[in-house]
């Protein structure tokens, strides 16, 4: 049998919130992100004409659109029209996975016995704007990496079916930079020895690629060639993750608990990052000698930067801790979570700061994870 797979992805989710919030926005250049010195969350088509992308610092992109209007924007309203999305996709399609705040892959294998999975589509996706005003589009193929590519090239508000004798003449002209794995590192590589287009990469060997890339390589070549037997996971909502530790001996080293929690903290912020993750609720949970056990919680905006959940988690700390006993456990919990591709607070964090955190992530996943830490994190 072969597979159905769709891919939706809602049309500049952040700024179609907004213009579903104020229509004076429609057809106008919109930038949303946080601050002078922030960066790009999301961008319109309007002013991706001028050249604004996400990721870009606010004041480049204020200098390439100068008429574009800065929102800074509303990841809990975001957050809960993701959710009605969700809620629409999920009750009709058999097998569902949410890739990111704003994108979907559908498994429609088999349902062409019943009617067209390409007009059943068009169906669920008209269903979606109709009941939420967000524009959606979406690709039908026979995996997900071509689906996803095919959502690419059909935005904004449009749909392609992409059948299995199409997939190379499709794929084939396309730019390089179109494959979801490659990034600008990649790309710059690969351009260096004449890999521009997908035709040319489909045509290398795959030894040389893996000799050029490393384990990647071969990857690449497959789904330069259209190759994917990814299967779609079903959708599930992690709730929370948590730490937690128990001292050998109870302890009234306040310093030395408030640098465990650090630790904490910046170990469960990697974790939301590399497993594309934002929190929203902060919980602290001590235990003392006598066993009795005490939380206490706070709202911040969607965040994955440790430096924010550390400052919580202390202030946290200090409202908590009241008895002066001694302590026998700790924990941190980070609730709330919102599933998504940003793996930093753009609303927040300035450009200077993302590209640190990437760094350190860089350096954790390649050397281990105590490879880089926060001084204030170390138990000297």
């Amino acid at each position: 049998m072969e597979r159905a797979i769709v891919h939706m992805d809602l049309d500049t989710f952040f700024v179609s919130c907004e213009r579903k919030n104020n229509s004076a926005l429609n057809g106008r250049p919109i930038i949303i992100g946080g601050g002078d010195r922030g960066v790009v969350a999301s961008c319109s088509y309007e002013s991706r004409y001028f050249g604004v992308r996400s990721a870009m610092p606010i004041k480049m992109a204020l200098k390439l659109c100068p008429e574009a209007k800065v929102i800074r924007g509303d990841m809990d309203f975001y957050s809960k029209m993701s959710h009605e999305v969700t809620e629409i996709i999920e009750e009709k399609v058999p097998l569902m996975e949410k890739a990111s705040i704003d994108e979907f892959y559908l498994d429609l294998s088999g349902m062409d016995r019943f009617f067209g999975c390409y007009q059943w589509t068009q169906e669920l996706a008209s269903r979606v704007m109709k009941n939420t005003g967000l524009p959606i589009s979406f690709a039908l193929s026979n995996n997900k990496t071509v689906s996803k590519i095919g959502t690419g090239e059909a935005k904004p508000i449009g749909h392609m079916e992409i059948k299995e004798s199409m997939i190379r003449p499709f794929l084939n002209p396309l730019s390089i930079k179109k494959i979801p794995m490659v990034g600008d590192v990649t790309f710059q590589l690969l351009s260096r020895v004449g890999i521009r287009t997908i035709h040319t990469l489909s045509e290398m060997p795959p030894e040389m690629l893996q000799n050029l890339l490393g384990k990647n390589g071969q990857e690449l070549w497959k789904k330069a060639n259209g190759i994917d037997n990814t299967p779609v996971v079903p959708f599930t909502e992690r709730k929370s993750i948590s730490s937690e530790h128990t001292f050998e001996i109870d302890s009234i080293d306040i310093a030395g608990i408030k640098t465990l929690i650090t630790g904490m903290a910046e170990q469960l912020a990697h974790q939301l990052r590399q497993e594309k993750w934002l929190t929203s609720t902060i919980v602290v949970k001590i235990r003392y000698s006598n066993f009795d056990t005490e939380t206490k919680q706070c709202r911040v905006s969607y965040t994955s930067a440790d430096h924010t959940i550390s400052r919580c988690a202390l202030e946290l700390f200090d409202k908590i801790y009241t008895r002066r006993m001694r302590i026998r456990l700790v924990g941190l919990k980070l609730t709330g979570l919102v599933h998504g591709e940003y793996q930093m607070n753009l609303f927040e964090d300035t450009q200077e700061m993302i590209s640190l955190y990437q760094a350190m992530d860089h350096i954790k996943i390649r050397f281990g994870k105590q490879a880089v830490r926060r001084a204030s994190g170390f138990d000297f």
